[in-house]
């Protein structure tokens, strides 16, 4: 991938959190295909999508047939769903990056950290995929809900992956979606920011809080 955007598949792109990236990032010039479960949901929220002037207008597709048709695929689903959708992408992946939002969030004890055996989901992922996939996680403390709205949201997003490179490409794809993107170093350190997404569900709970995020404080803007 050169200076052009890549093309990008939103795997699990009718749900909150996919649909919210869809929209900011459609309006951000992306070429997107929107994945989900059956082809005409996925069309039919393609069609509800805003589009750059001069951009392709956003498609929809299966979740396996958006993996196959773009360069980079956004990973947006339950945990649940994690192992069954990545069975789905798998054969189209090779080669490709795959940005993984998973958060192991297990009902109904949501605010109470369950990492999985393989210490995060993201970990988790890569292994599933295999060593041909470029795993990196990102996006695991943004409220799905302020995605969908054009405010500005007051998060940073922290971006795992064991390649410089591929992060610097996630980091661009924030910033597209009107997010500051940082580094967070190996693919390992995902369990940091997939833990504390139930500590600021927690939070929010007590607070009363609309969608609590995280600042990273120090870091000068890019």
């Amino acid at each position: 991938m050169q200076s052009a955007k890549p093309k990008l598949a939103i795997v699990g792109g009718t749900g909150a959190l996919g649909s919210g990236f869809a929209r900011r990032l459609a309006a951000a010039g992306y070429e997107i295909v929107i994945g989900s479960r059956t082809a005409e949901k996925a069309q039919e929220a393609a069609s509800q999508l805003p589009a750059a002037a001069g951009a392709v207008r956003p498609s929809g597709a299966t979740n396996a047939e958006a993996a196959q048709a773009a360069d980079v695929v956004l990973v947006t689903v339950p945990f649940g769903s994690q192992a069954q959708i990545l069975d789905e992408i798998k054969p189209h992946v090779a080669g490709k990056l795959v940005i993984d939002a998973t958060v192991p969030l297990v009902p109904p004890k949501v605010a109470r950290v369950q990492l999985p055996a393989e210490g995060s989901a993201a970990v988790a992922a890569q292994r599933h995929l295999g060593e041909g996939v470029r795993v990196v996680s990102a996006f695991h403390n943004v409220a799905a809900h302020k995605l969908q709205t054009d405010v500005e949201i007051e998060c940073d997003v922290l971006v795992f992956g064991d390649s410089t490179a591929d992060r610097d490409i996630v980091i661009e794809i924030a910033k597209a979606a009107r997010l500051r993107g940082l580094h967070g170093g190996a693919l390992v350190n995902s369990a940091a920011a997939e833990a504390l997404t139930s500590v600021l569900i927690g939070i929010n709970r007590t607070y009363k809080v609309d969608g609590a995020g995280i600042r990273i404080t120090g870091v000068l803007p890019a």
